[in-house]
């Protein structure tokens, strides 16, 4: 973290989710980011969400979002509960929507339930923790966190000026192309929902940012970017730095720098 720096003081930072697990962690960093950066736009990723067993606040599922929420605003930091902001710098405008959408168990193997996609994940061992620390409360579960906040964005979304494209920030992909290239398939049961397959035209997406695959790279869908942008578990840093990939331009489009 100590070494994300801009480029010129006018540079936002989106921050596509997975900065820590507790909450002091969380706020140190985006602490020091927002010290750094014009803008900071935060969105949650799943390991935000987590309530461990050491950890001292214990909220879960929603109590732990709004707690974090409450945190960014105390620091200046942008969120999904706030008004998007527009960017009117190179390559603006363009509304930047950071988004919460979780995951629903849509991304499965053809011909299955949601129970038996989970019951093959967990009979090969490949289970997110998530399973056991992201806790859905008060919801019944994670598919119905899911599709509420499905159904919350998407009255944001449809707010939006629609002269205007936008820039969607998510911390897990908006469809499912991008986990294609999973070792173990079973593992999209945890990246992102049906429901979304459609955003990045819905909704004029210029750039599409998501971070939950720890698979860096830019690829594009119905000539649309999608970016991801994760810098990883330690051990999987350093050929991020060896390419010098630890921030990623979104806008203006690499193309016309």
């Amino acid at each position: 973290m100590e070494g994300l720096r801009p480029e010129t003081d006018e540079d936002w930072l989106l921050v596509a989710g997975d900065v820590g697990e507790r909450i002091a962690d969380i706020e140190w960093a985006l602490a020091l980011l927002r010290e750094r950066f014009a803008t900071v736009v935060w969105t949650p990723g799943n390991h935000e969400l987590w309530t461990r067993p050491d950890d001292p606040g214990r909220l879960r599922g929603e109590d732990r979002y709004h707690r974090l929420i409450g945190l960014c605003r105390g620091l200046g930091v942008l969120t999904p509960e706030d008004p998007y902001p527009v960017w009117t710098g190179p390559g603006g405008p363009a509304t930047v929507a950071p988004l919460f959408v979780l995951y629903d168990g849509s991304f499965r193997p053809p011909g299955t339930t949601r129970a038996e996609a989970l019951a093959m994940a967990y009979d090969q061992g490949v289970v997110f923790k998530d399973e056991f620390l992201l806790h859905p409360h008060p919801y019944p579960s994670h598919d119905a966190w899911c599709h509420a906040r499905v159904r919350e964005t998407e009255r944001r979304l449809d707010a939006c000026d629609p002269r205007l494209p936008t820039v969607l920030v998510n911390h897990f992909p908006l469809l499912r192309a991008p986990t294609l290239v999973l070792r173990h398939q079973l593992l999209a049961l945890w990246c992102g929902t049906e429901h979304t397959a459609d955003w990045h035209l819905r909704y004029r997406a210029a750039a599409v940012v998501y971070g939950h695959l720890h698979i860096p790279r830019t690829t594009w869908h119905d000539g649309v970017r999608f970016e991801e942008v994760s810098l990883g578990y330690p051990r999987e840093r350093r050929p991020h730095h060896r390419q010098g990939r630890l921030l990623r331009r979104v806008l203006p489009a690499p193309e016309a720098v």
